[in-house]
């Protein structure tokens, strides 16, 4: 119906009955001559977010609501799409970590996931079924919501080689830390503060990916004095508000062989006489060491050790004695002290014993009867016997010539 004439006359038409006809009805037969006036309103479902970024172990929030009229069904929510598309959450079915924003509401279906983590990451659709005669049928879909989830990596490990090393040789060492995204991730390699030169860390998988793996490796060579030195692995990542660092003491890679010398006795020594050897195990590491003595190539005990002593540059030292008698038995004896250490092939080091001879025993006429057998053993002394005689004999016979003249 249009009402025309004059403003007081159609003043006049609403506040009077026409045709039998009240007020609210007039301004409700308006209303239906308006378009979409008292009509059912099209139904719309609003996904408003493209992307969101959050962090492993915090609450993602997914926003979702309708308007208008709906056909009768559920929302649910899912993620990615295709045959890979996953569940996250429906009105009926179990979802620990997926909560309603406003539980019960017909309007508002916004979620939150609780303690995110980086498998999380992928695109969610908020989708309206409506009831079939089968199963539900999926009447509408959001445009999508891509989530990524930053993790941080875990803390650095460093190993070290499968068994100790000697000093010299490069040795290598090994970084890892897992569990992080997006990819990128950096690696420096430090020895007691001062940066090592290193190849680029390895990433792994090599395709896109939820989270990411790392190993990084340094070459090494090992020196006497790294008993106290230490390896640091640090890692810097988007994530992380400070770097992460893995260390590795160097001596547990480390093995340094003693270094073996026997001291005294090196001039003949007199007959009978106590002598002591010592002998001297000098910076090794570890200290698991054992030190025996022989005699002639078999094992004594008469060795006498001191206290395993500490050196300051964190090596350590093993001294022990070894006193025999100087008998003449043992004249040109060979004393070996023999060192076993970390469970390596022994290592040695000798000393020759050497005895002086004892000085002549006296005769009775007070003479040295050594000396008279040493005196007359000489040939020398013979010829000069020899001589004197010859000589004799020719000035007695000059005695006798002289005579008969």
């Amino acid at each position: 119906m249009v009402l025309t004439g004059r403003p007081s006359e159609s003043k006049m038409a609403l506040s009077t009955p026409v045709s039998g006809l009240s007020l609210p009805w007039l301004v409700l037969l308006l209303l239906l001559e308006i378009p979409g006036a008292g009509g059912a309103e099209e139904f719309r479902l609003l996904q408003p977010q493209d992307a969101v970024r959050v962090s492993a172990g915090e609450t993602l929030t997914l926003t979702c609501s309708v308007t208008g009229d709906a056909p009768v069904g559920p929302v649910k929510w899912f993620k990615d799409s295709g045959g890979g598309r996953q569940l996250v959450y429906a009105t009926a079915g179990s979802f620990p970590r997926v909560t309603r924003a406003a539980s019960g509401s017909d309007t508002d279906f916004t979620i939150r996931i609780s303690d995110t983590r980086p498998a999380d990451a992928g695109t969610y659709r908020c989708v309206k079924f409506k009831k079939g005669s089968g199963a539900d049928e999926e009447f509408r879909s959001g445009a999508g919501t891509a989530v990524t989830v930053s993790a941080s990596p875990s803390a650095p490990s460093v190993s070290g080689p499968p068994s100790r090393a000697e000093p010299g040789p490069s040795v290598t060492f090994a970084c890892t830390s897992g569990g992080f995204s997006p990819r990128y991730i950096t690696v420096t390699w430090l020895k007691n503060g001062t940066k090592l030169p290193a190849p680029q860390p390895r990433v792994l998988p090599e395709h896109e990916s939820v989270s990411y793996n790392m190993s990084s490796t340094v070459g090494l060579s090992l020196t006497r004095g790294d008993v106290r030195s230490q390896l640091t692995c640090q890692i810097e990542h988007s994530t992380l508000p400070a770097p992460l660092r893995g260390s590795y003491n160097l001596r547990d890679a480390l093995r340094v062989p003693p270094r073996l010398r026997v001291g005294d006795p090196a001039a003949p020594v007199a007959l009978n006489k106590s002598v002591t050897f010592t002998c001297h195990a000098e910076g090794f590491y570890p200290k698991d060491a054992s030190l025996t003595w022989l005699e002639n190539g078999n094992e004594t005990n008469l060795g006498k050790s001191s206290p395993l002593a500490e050196n300051p540059d964190g090596t350590y030292t093993l001294q022990s004695s070894l006193e025999v008698k100087a008998i003449e038995q043992r004249n040109r004896s060979m004393f070996t002290c023999r060192v076993v250490h970390d469970s390596q092939p022994p290592v040695s080091a000798s000393q020759m014993l050497r005895i002086s001879q004892p000085p002549p025993k006296p005769s009775k006429d007070g003479t040295s009867r050594d000396a008279d057998q040493i005196l007359f053993s000489s040939s020398a002394l013979w010829i000069g016997l020899f001589l004197e005689k010859v000589l004799t004999a020719a000035f007695l016979l000059f005695l006798f010539l002289r005579s008969k003249e």
